[in-house]
């Protein structure tokens, strides 16, 4: 275990150190992130400009999903996306020969390969949404919705990046999965909004194929103190079982795949 929390920091040091090369760059880059992090507040704000709530959910509530929203975005776009999408390129060139030939397990670095540091500001973000969402509600998170909010990021990172290492064992089949990657940023984005506006199909999708909802509006309920603890709990316990489903999937197709020179 040790040992691979200092390969991490050094994945981490050297992608640091890669970003921090281009200075000016890097900056732009956080000013863009920073940026985006405002603008995915614009929706929200036309759709409660003309109506006080909608699907039960109040302005100040839906802040707090957006709030999750934009912390795992983060996730997704600065830890979890840029290691997996070099995947495919792995995959395609023959060269997951030399991640396979290192002395360490393969999942873990092709999955700690490239972070993007920048993308801390829309993990602020996020929590700068969280406090401008309970200052305009005039009080403050009770301690179990926070504990059980931090039970439910710790399972919805998991999810993330379970369901992308589901995504990226299709690559071992079938070569050309760009598409199926940015189809599935794509709808992330529906995570913005909390579970209940979607109704029929959508909702069961959103819930239980995609989880979306345990991403960002079960996270929401819990720090409203409206999710109770049972239910946390086996949403943390899904969570181990769909990471169970991830390490499976990962290992059958490890074991077909070829190298370029086979």
């Amino acid at each position: 275990m040790g040992r691979y929390l200092r390969l991490l920091a050094v994945q981490f040091r050297a992608s640091a150190a890669v970003a921090m090369q281009y200075r000016v760059e890097f900056l732009v880059e956080g000013a863009l992130a920073l940026f985006w992090t405002g603008w995915s507040l614009v929706p929200l704000l036309v759709v409660y400009g003309s109506r006080e709530a909608v699907a039960g959910w109040s302005f100040d509530e839906a802040l707090v999903v957006m709030g999750w929203f934009t912390l795992m975005k983060g996730v997704l776009e600065g830890a979890v996306n840029p290691s997996l999408t070099t995947v495919v390129e792995h995959i395609r060139k023959g060269t997951l020969d030399f991640v396979l030939l290192k002395p360490a397990d393969a999942q873990f670095l092709v999955s700690t390969a490239k972070f993007e540091p920048w993308r801390i500001i829309d993990v602020l973000g996020g929590l700068v949404i969280f406090a401008v969402a309970f200052h305009r509600m005039g009080r403050l998170p009770e301690a179990g919705g926070v504990l059980a909010a931090c039970l439910l990021f710790a399972a919805a990172t998991v999810i993330l990046y379970s369901l992308w290492i589901i995504v990226v064992a299709a690559a071992f089949f079938v070569v050309k999965v760009d598409n199926l990657s940015f189809l599935f940023v794509s709808i992330y984005d529906a995570a913005r909004w909390p579970a209940s506006v979607f109704r029929g199909a959508l909702r069961v999708i959103f819930t239980f194929v995609v989880p979306l909802a345990v991403m960002t509006t079960f996270p929401a309920e819990a720090l409203l103190g409206r999710l109770a603890p049972p239910r946390a709990l086996l949403i943390a316990a899904g969570a181990v079982a769909f990471a169970g489903l991830a390490r499976a999937v990962w290992l059958r197709s490890i074991s077909r795949y070829t190298s370029a020179s086979s």
